[in-house]
């Protein structure tokens, strides 16, 4: 299988109330150490992939077809120091790139930035938006306004960006279900190739959990939206987008036919991925592992020329059989019940029946997927498939 690279860049001018990522606000002054190490770590992990891949790839190893430069908020790089990440890449592995993505907020788009981005081979824009109403963006602790999304999709389309991928949260403070109306209606004025919807997630992770357990009222904790009225509103954004052409392909994702994330697929199909950078994860089939997530942990480790690397998993037979179900189940198409209990020797008729009874999941015979009046609660099934 071709390889899909991610690159983690944890830097961010603010941090979002209810951000649960290992992310921060660094001095600028970090941003370049930590681009070296990055490319250090390609240049090095190149060498072991191709190492480990040769026997089946002929020596050359994998080729690598998708990248994505996630975060925190990768636009705050200078456009150089993203092309040098993108040239090095691309000089240590064999590339043909047809997906490259690139997260960015929208007040951190200008049309030099746009420009160069294009220049370097990026072709896909990831941004941001969550939200059309300046007072559920300040809330949140965002630091771009309403006009700044319209204002950055004019400069991308400009510079000749053909893939936009909108986000949007169900659930911020303030949120009712008119200004979740008019936030659908906005993009879809814009019309993105590809939009993802998140449920606002409440955990010990991000400030604004922290406060809601605790049963304060800091970050506008007590202006959330209910489960009922956030499940409301995701079911509402996905019959808007399939009345205007979007086909919803994973729980929390819709495209325009052809604008699937070629990159995130790879992740709900199993498929190999290598992570780069503080917190990045990979997958090579067998095992998982990660990075370890403090930057400065990581710039001196990549420094001292050592490859950190923790939450080493070996994937076993059972382990990967969970994950053919959890992560599949997450695609509308659902998975090939047959398939999977003929390659892992299980049977899973009889957990299959007790879901087709609670209308959790619909069978046709041959595919298993969640029912799409679920969607909303697709953790339930999770649960109780993988229990």
């Amino acid at each position: 299988m071709n390889l899909g690279i991610y690159i983690q860049v944890p830097f961010c001018q603010s941090k979002c109330t209810y951000c649960n990522f290992h992310t921060g606000v660094f001095a600028r002054s970090l941003y370049d150490p930590y681009v070296a190490a990055i490319c250090h770590e390609l240049t090095v992990r190149s060498a072991a992939w191709r190492a480990a891949s040769a026997p089946s790839q002929g020596g050359d190893g994998p080729i690598v077809d998708t990248v994505y430069i996630g975060g925190g908020t990768p636009s705050l790089l200078e456009p150089t120091a993203l092309a040098r990440i993108l040239v090095t890449l691309c000089a240590s592995f064999c590339c043909q790139l047809e997906e490259v993505t690139l997260e960015a907020d929208p007040e951190t788009v200008t049309p030099e930035k746009a420009a160069a981005w294009r220049a370097a081979g990026i072709n896909r824009i990831s941004m941001g938006v969550q939200s059309f109403h300046d007072r559920e963006l300040s809330a949140a602790g965002r630091l771009h306004g309403r006009e700044d999304i319209f204002h950055a999709t004019r400069i991308l389309r400009e510079a000749g960006f053909g893939n936009l991928s909108f986000d949007l949260i169900a659930g911020l403070p303030h949120q009712t279900a008119a200004s979740w109306e008019d936030s659908l209606e906005n993009l879809l004025r814009l019309r993105p190739e590809h939009v993802s919807v998140y449920l606002i997630e409440i955990d010990e992770g991000s400030r604004l959990g922290r406060e809601v357990l605790a049963g304060g009222g800091r970050y506008s904790a007590a202006a959330l939206p209910g489960d009922d009225a956030m499940a409301e509103f995701y079911e509402r954004a996905g019959t808007r987008l399939a009345a205007e052409g979007y086909e919803h392909y994973e729980i929390s994702n819709w495209g325009l036919p052809g604008f699937q994330s070629r990159h995130n697929l790879k992740y709900w199909r199993r498929e190999p991925y290598l992570g780069i950078g503080a917190g990045a994860h990979s997958f090579d089939g067998q095992a998982r592992w990660a990075n370890p997530h403090d930057s400065a942990a990581y710039v001196t480790a990549i420094e001292a020329g050592n490859l950190p690397a923790e939450q080493y998993e070996v994937i076993t037979p059972q382990v990967a059989l969970d994950e053919e179900l959890f992560l599949g189940l997450r695609q509308l198409e659902g998975i090939d019940l047959g398939r999977i209990e003929k390659q892992y020797n299980a049977s899973l008729r009889g957990r299959v029946e007790a879901l087709l009874e609670t209308g959790l999941v619909e069978f046709d015979g041959t595919r298993l997927r969640l029912a799409p009046s679920r969607l909303a609660v697709a953790n339930e099934v999770f649960v109780e498939l993988l229990g």
